[in-house]
């Protein structure tokens, strides 16, 4: 688990002599697709007309180079005022004592708005140092009308989701891409799907300290799954593919199933217009029919505010504006059902309701939603820790895919290499 970071108070500066804001903050973020990085720039824009003194810089990173950037710019300073996240790197960060406390920031939205396991995700000793600004959550995605013409139906365990991804693996249609590009943590993600299917996880602790899982049987019987769908079901070159290759394939009706959040619908929307009647959403498969309904893979899309800011304040009054109702119903709706309320009471007003992307996928919210509910960022079903961000930052995991599909490698063997690997990082980390 993260220790204390032991952050000092910060004096809150940004206002001048007469009390107004005054100063520049840098917000990075990792909206990079068209709607979602213009929302948040007309946002700015606006926060900005309303405090001339202020000037909004933003950045927009993959989710990948952000990680790069902040890591390489910790020790020199070279990092923002503000930003995005994914959980586990925040857990790393405030390992890294690089970022503020912000529990007067919720209270001041209002702590009661936000679901406490979200809140949890970034909460060390008392103080959280991260807020939702969105949650979705993955989930199983298929192709209604591929069912229907071969006679199939919706699979509810893994070998039934084998035996369907296979039988409909023809005709230039893959069943299931299974993606282990070193670039992303998707095998990662994949491999989490099935583990926390049957109640387990990647991570266990061992004398009070999270240690990786690789080598129970549970993961084994997952990595094995995953490598006879990537041999009867999935493209060859997908063991390079990042999650972008990998949804694009779904986007474009090449494959038949696909594990993601709600940003599918608008991929499909903006590739294949005509398939989007065909695309629903439907829970994760279990192991086993009757066995319990474990939550998977949750992720609720944090904002944190850096420690070396000169402008805390700043950063605490934009923040504030984005959850006002419009401007925080625009930003859903650049991306409907992809991005889901992290506030209560939004999803229940008619400007929320009324979108028509929202509307025709009502189904898939819903099975979204109870997923959300129900599951953790990978990893953080021990709470927020740092062994889960370096997991799914690292690609080690990907690595024993590559490793055992291109050289053969025995599978229990390349898992305790991996597992062994995993825990050399962990202890260095600690």
């Amino acid at each position: 688990m993260i220790s204390g970071c032991g952050n000092k108070a910060v004096e809150t500066t940004g206002r001048n002599a007469d009390g107004q804001l005054e100063g520049e903050i840098t917000f990075w973020h990792s909206f990079t697709q068209g709607p979602r990085l213009e929302n948040i720039q007309k946002a700015a824009d606006k926060f900005m007309e309303e405090h001339e003194k202020v000037n909004i810089k933003i950045e927009t990173f993959s989710w990948n180079d952000f990680y790069l950037k902040w890591t390489t710019g910790l020790a020199s300073g070279n990092v923002p005022d503000m930003s995005t996240g994914l959980p586990g790197q925040v857990a790393e960060m405030i390992n890294a004592e690089a970022l503020l406390p912000i529990n007067d920031l919720i209270d001041d939205i209002g702590r009661d708005k936000f679901s406490a396991k979200a809140l949890e995700e970034g909460t060390v000793d008392g103080n959280e140092y991260s807020i939702p600004l969105y949650s979705h959550a993955q989930v199983m995605w298929i192709r209604k009308d591929l069912l229907e013409e071969n006679n199939l139906s919706v699979p509810k365990t893994w070998d039934e989701f084998y035996n369907t991804a296979k039988a409909l693996t023809k005709d230039g249609i893959y069943g299931c891409s299974f993606p282990s590009g070193s670039t992303d943590f998707q095998a990662t993600n994949f491999l989490n799907f099935y583990v926390k299917s049957g109640g387990g996880s990647l991570l266990k602790s061992v004398d009070g300290k999270l240690q990786a899982d690789l080598t129970s049987p549970l993961a084994i019987d997952g990595i094995n799954f995953w490598l006879k769908v990537y041999r009867d079901c999935s493209p060859k070159d997908s063991i390079s593919y990042d999650v972008l290759k990998q949804a694009t394939l779904y986007y474009q009706g090449k494959t038949a199933f696909d594990f993601n959040s709600g940003f599918q619908i608008s991929g499909v929307a903006t590739n294949s217009p005509d398939l989007l009647q065909y695309v629903d959403a439907y829970p994760i498969p279990k192991i086993n029919e009757n066995d319990p309904d474990y939550g998977i893979t949750t992720a609720n899309q944090p904002m944190v505010i850096w420690k070396n800011t000169k402008y805390p304040e700043i950063c605490k009054e934009f923040m504030k504006t984005l959850y006002e109702e419009d401007a925080y119903i625009n930003f859903l709706h650049a991306t409907p059902v992809g991005m889901l309320p992290a506030i209560s009471g939004i999803a229940d007003t008619e400007a929320y309701k009324s979108n028509e992307i929202v509307k025709q996928f009502a189904h898939a919210e819903e099975v979204i939603s109870n997923a959300v509910d129900s599951g953790t960022a990978i990893g953080f079903e021990h709470g927020p820790n740092i062994e889960a961000g370096i997991m799914t930052s690292q690609h080690l995991i990907e690595g024993m895919f590559q490793d055992i599909i291109t050289n053969g490698t025995d599978v229990m063997t390349a898992a305790k290499a991996t597992e062994d690997g995993l825990n050399d990082l962990f202890n260095a980390a600690r």
